[in-house]
Protein backbone atom coordinates (compact mmCIF):
# COMPACT_ATOMS: atom_id res chain seq x y z
CA UNK A 1 0.00 0.00 0.00
CA UNK A 2 1.33 3.43 -0.95
CA UNK A 3 2.04 5.85 1.91
CA UNK A 4 -0.77 8.24 2.73
CA UNK A 5 -0.50 11.68 1.09
CA UNK A 6 -1.37 14.56 3.45
CA UNK A 7 -3.92 17.13 2.32
CA UNK A 8 -4.58 20.84 2.87
CA UNK A 9 -8.11 20.25 4.18
CA UNK A 10 -7.37 21.52 7.68
CA UNK A 11 -5.47 24.55 6.42
CA UNK A 12 -8.15 25.49 3.87
CA UNK A 13 -10.85 25.60 6.55
CA UNK A 14 -8.75 28.04 8.56
CA UNK A 15 -7.75 30.13 5.53
CA UNK A 16 -11.43 30.52 4.62
CA UNK A 17 -12.10 31.78 8.15
CA UNK A 18 -9.45 34.47 7.74
CA UNK A 19 -6.43 32.85 9.40
CA UNK A 20 -3.41 33.67 7.25
CA UNK A 21 -0.51 32.39 9.33
CA UNK A 22 -1.47 28.76 9.96
CA UNK A 23 1.29 26.78 11.67
CA UNK A 24 1.99 23.08 11.37
CA UNK A 25 4.16 21.73 14.18
CA UNK A 26 5.70 18.31 14.78
CA UNK A 27 8.49 16.82 16.85
CA UNK A 28 11.09 14.08 16.46
CA UNK A 29 13.25 12.30 19.00
CA UNK A 30 10.70 11.14 21.58
CA UNK A 31 11.74 7.48 21.58
CA UNK A 32 15.57 7.61 21.38
CA UNK A 33 17.55 7.10 24.56
CA UNK A 34 19.82 10.08 23.94
CA UNK A 35 19.91 13.51 22.40
CA UNK A 36 17.54 16.45 22.46
CA UNK A 37 13.94 16.27 21.33
CA UNK A 38 13.55 18.60 18.34
CA UNK A 39 10.42 20.31 17.01
CA UNK A 40 9.79 22.31 13.86
CA UNK A 41 7.01 24.78 13.12
CA UNK A 42 6.17 25.75 9.54
CA UNK A 43 3.87 28.36 7.99
CA UNK A 44 3.04 27.89 4.32
CA UNK A 45 1.47 30.50 2.01
CA UNK A 46 -2.32 30.36 1.95
CA UNK A 47 -3.63 28.29 -0.96
CA UNK A 48 -0.10 27.40 -2.05
CA UNK A 49 0.39 24.24 -4.05
CA UNK A 50 1.72 21.24 -2.22
CA UNK A 51 5.33 20.21 -2.75
CA UNK A 52 5.32 16.83 -4.50
CA UNK A 53 6.61 14.03 -2.27
CA UNK A 54 6.00 15.70 1.10
CA UNK A 55 4.47 13.31 3.59
CA UNK A 56 5.09 11.95 7.08
CA UNK A 57 8.87 11.98 7.47
CA UNK A 58 8.83 8.43 8.87
CA UNK A 59 7.72 7.14 5.47
CA UNK A 60 10.55 8.89 3.61
CA UNK A 61 14.13 7.81 3.14
CA UNK A 62 16.98 9.97 4.43
CA UNK A 63 17.77 11.05 0.87
CA UNK A 64 14.16 12.04 0.23
CA UNK A 65 14.04 14.09 3.43
CA UNK A 66 17.33 15.81 2.60
CA UNK A 67 15.98 16.75 -0.82
CA UNK A 68 12.64 18.03 0.48
CA UNK A 69 13.76 20.00 3.53
CA UNK A 70 15.44 22.88 1.66
CA UNK A 71 12.49 23.10 -0.75
CA UNK A 72 10.11 23.38 2.21
CA UNK A 73 12.26 26.14 3.71
CA UNK A 74 12.29 28.10 0.44
CA UNK A 75 8.52 27.81 -0.06
CA UNK A 76 7.57 28.52 3.55
CA UNK A 77 6.54 31.91 4.89
CA UNK A 78 8.39 31.08 8.12
CA UNK A 79 10.15 28.13 9.75
CA UNK A 80 11.06 27.79 13.41
CA UNK A 81 13.12 25.06 15.06
CA UNK A 82 13.16 24.47 18.80
CA UNK A 83 14.47 21.81 21.14
CA UNK A 84 14.46 20.58 24.70
CA UNK A 85 17.81 19.39 25.99
CA UNK A 86 18.62 16.10 27.67
CA UNK A 87 18.79 17.91 31.00
CA UNK A 88 15.28 19.24 30.45
CA UNK A 89 14.00 15.83 29.36
CA UNK A 90 15.33 14.30 32.57
CA UNK A 91 13.92 17.12 34.71
CA UNK A 92 10.48 17.45 33.09
CA UNK A 93 9.95 13.97 31.54
CA UNK A 94 9.78 13.40 27.80
CA UNK A 95 6.09 14.30 27.51
CA UNK A 96 6.49 17.82 28.91
CA UNK A 97 9.89 18.36 27.27
CA UNK A 98 8.37 17.58 23.86
CA UNK A 99 5.73 20.27 24.31
CA UNK A 100 8.41 22.70 25.48
CA UNK A 101 10.32 22.11 22.22
CA UNK A 102 7.12 22.73 20.26
CA UNK A 103 6.46 26.02 22.06
CA UNK A 104 10.02 27.16 21.36
CA UNK A 105 9.69 26.35 17.67
CA UNK A 106 6.40 28.26 17.42
CA UNK A 107 7.86 31.24 19.28
CA UNK A 108 10.51 31.64 16.53
CA UNK A 109 7.95 32.24 13.79
CA UNK A 110 7.28 35.90 14.50
CA UNK A 111 3.55 35.54 15.07
CA UNK A 112 0.76 33.23 13.95
CA UNK A 113 -3.02 32.88 13.84
CA UNK A 114 -3.63 29.17 14.47
CA UNK A 115 -1.56 26.07 15.21
CA UNK A 116 -2.09 22.56 13.83
CA UNK A 117 -0.29 20.01 15.99
CA UNK A 118 0.24 16.30 15.56
CA UNK A 119 -1.32 14.12 18.25
CA UNK A 120 -3.89 14.57 21.00
CA UNK A 121 -4.99 17.64 22.94
CA UNK A 122 -2.25 19.02 25.20
CA UNK A 123 -3.02 20.36 28.64
CA UNK A 124 -2.16 24.06 28.87
CA UNK A 125 -1.00 24.32 25.26
CA UNK A 126 -3.60 26.90 24.20
CA UNK A 127 -2.55 29.23 27.00
CA UNK A 128 1.00 29.13 25.61
CA UNK A 129 0.41 29.26 21.83
CA UNK A 130 -3.16 30.47 21.33
CA UNK A 131 -5.84 28.69 19.29
CA UNK A 132 -4.78 25.28 18.07
CA UNK A 133 -6.14 22.06 16.64
CA UNK A 134 -4.76 18.66 17.62
CA UNK A 135 -4.87 16.13 14.77
CA UNK A 136 -4.29 12.45 15.47
CA UNK A 137 -1.88 11.12 12.82
CA UNK A 138 -1.45 14.73 11.77
CA UNK A 139 1.93 14.12 10.13
CA UNK A 140 0.19 11.69 7.75
CA UNK A 141 -3.04 13.68 7.27
CA UNK A 142 -2.08 17.36 7.34
CA UNK A 143 0.31 18.84 4.77
CA UNK A 144 1.79 21.62 6.93
CA UNK A 145 2.42 19.23 9.81
CA UNK A 146 4.09 16.84 7.35
CA UNK A 147 6.35 19.70 6.22
CA UNK A 148 7.29 20.34 9.85
CA UNK A 149 8.01 16.65 10.41
CA UNK A 150 10.48 16.62 7.50
CA UNK A 151 12.33 19.72 8.70
CA UNK A 152 12.52 18.49 12.30
CA UNK A 153 13.75 15.04 11.28
CA UNK A 154 16.52 16.41 9.06
CA UNK A 155 17.73 18.83 11.73
CA UNK A 156 17.80 16.18 14.47
CA UNK A 157 19.49 13.55 12.29
CA UNK A 158 22.21 16.04 11.36
CA UNK A 159 22.60 17.01 15.01
CA UNK A 160 23.06 13.37 16.02
CA UNK A 161 25.54 12.80 13.17
CA UNK A 162 27.63 15.71 14.45
CA UNK A 163 27.49 14.44 18.01
CA UNK A 164 28.57 11.03 16.71
CA UNK A 165 31.88 12.61 15.71
CA UNK A 166 32.44 13.74 19.28
CA UNK A 167 31.25 10.46 20.81
CA UNK A 168 32.35 7.71 18.41
CA UNK A 169 31.35 4.12 18.91
CA UNK A 170 27.62 4.53 19.57
CA UNK A 171 26.58 4.68 15.91
CA UNK A 172 24.47 7.81 16.36
CA UNK A 173 25.00 8.74 12.72
CA UNK A 174 23.17 5.51 11.84
CA UNK A 175 20.74 4.84 14.72
CA UNK A 176 20.00 8.47 15.71
CA UNK A 177 20.06 7.44 19.36
CA UNK A 178 17.47 4.67 19.20
CA UNK A 179 18.12 1.62 21.37
CA UNK A 180 19.37 -0.62 18.58
CA UNK A 181 21.53 -3.65 19.29
CA UNK A 182 24.57 -1.66 18.17
CA UNK A 183 23.73 1.18 20.54
CA UNK A 184 22.99 -1.09 23.53
CA UNK A 185 26.26 -2.96 23.02
CA UNK A 186 28.16 0.33 22.88
CA UNK A 187 26.54 1.55 26.11
CA UNK A 188 27.65 -1.60 27.93
CA UNK A 189 31.16 -1.24 26.54
CA UNK A 190 31.65 2.53 26.73
CA UNK A 191 29.12 3.67 29.34
CA UNK A 192 26.80 6.66 29.17
CA UNK A 193 27.64 10.04 27.68
CA UNK A 194 26.32 13.41 28.91
CA UNK A 195 23.81 13.23 26.05
CA UNK A 196 22.12 10.03 27.27
CA UNK A 197 18.72 10.43 28.93
CA UNK A 198 19.46 9.01 32.35
CA UNK A 199 15.83 9.22 33.44
CA UNK A 200 15.02 6.54 30.87
CA UNK A 201 14.91 3.32 32.83
CA UNK A 202 15.91 1.43 29.69
CA UNK A 203 19.44 2.82 29.96
CA UNK A 204 19.90 1.42 33.44
CA UNK A 205 18.50 -1.91 32.28
CA UNK A 206 20.90 -1.91 29.34
CA UNK A 207 23.85 -1.28 31.63
CA UNK A 208 22.65 -4.17 33.77
CA UNK A 209 22.37 -6.44 30.74
CA UNK A 210 18.56 -6.43 30.73
CA UNK A 211 17.06 -5.89 27.26
CA UNK A 212 13.47 -5.18 28.33
CA UNK A 213 11.48 -2.73 26.17
CA UNK A 214 11.85 1.00 26.69
CA UNK A 215 9.76 2.62 29.41
CA UNK A 216 9.54 5.94 27.60
CA UNK A 217 7.68 7.86 30.27
CA UNK A 218 9.49 6.58 33.35
CA UNK A 219 10.51 9.20 35.89
CA UNK A 220 13.68 8.49 37.68
CA UNK A 221 17.04 9.71 38.87
CA UNK A 222 18.67 13.00 38.19
CA UNK A 223 20.41 14.00 35.01
CA UNK A 224 24.10 14.67 34.66
CA UNK A 225 24.72 18.09 33.13
CA UNK A 226 25.26 18.05 29.40
CA UNK A 227 28.83 18.30 28.28
CA UNK A 228 30.06 21.49 26.70
CA UNK A 229 30.17 21.18 22.91
CA UNK A 230 30.84 24.78 22.00
CA UNK A 231 34.25 23.77 20.70
CA UNK A 232 32.60 21.24 18.38
CA UNK A 233 31.75 23.96 15.90
CA UNK A 234 32.49 27.65 15.45
CA UNK A 235 29.18 29.16 14.48
CA UNK A 236 28.02 32.46 13.10
CA UNK A 237 24.63 33.99 12.36
CA UNK A 238 21.49 34.81 14.34
CA UNK A 239 19.75 32.26 16.53
CA UNK A 240 16.70 30.46 15.24
CA UNK A 241 16.12 28.60 12.00
CA UNK A 242 14.75 30.74 9.19
CA UNK A 243 13.56 29.93 5.69
CA UNK A 244 16.53 29.36 3.46
CA UNK A 245 18.84 28.40 6.32
CA UNK A 246 20.67 25.19 5.50
CA UNK A 247 19.70 22.22 7.62
CA UNK A 248 23.35 21.47 8.32
CA UNK A 249 23.84 24.97 9.70
CA UNK A 250 20.60 24.79 11.68
CA UNK A 251 21.71 21.51 13.23
CA UNK A 252 25.14 22.90 14.02
CA UNK A 253 23.67 25.95 15.70
CA UNK A 254 21.23 23.79 17.66
CA UNK A 255 24.04 21.64 19.04
CA UNK A 256 25.88 24.70 20.27
CA UNK A 257 22.74 26.28 21.72
CA UNK A 258 21.88 23.14 23.65
CA UNK A 259 25.37 23.00 25.09
CA UNK A 260 25.23 26.63 26.13
CA UNK A 261 21.70 26.45 27.54
CA UNK A 262 20.21 28.57 24.73
CA UNK A 263 17.32 26.75 23.12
Amino acid sequence: MAPRAPTLRFERDLWRDGARRVVGVDEVGVAPTCGAVVAAAVIMKPHARRIPGVRDSKTLSALQRERLAPIIRRRAVAVGVGAASVREIDALNIYHATHLAMRRAIARLGGHDHVLVDGNRIVGFEAAVGPYTAIVDGDARCYTIACASVVAKVVRDRMMARLAVRYPGYGWDRNQGYATQEHRTAIRRLGLTPFHRRSFLALQRTLAGDQLPLDLFADGGGSEAEDEVGDLLRLEGPSGAAPGTSDAFAASRLVAQLAEGRR
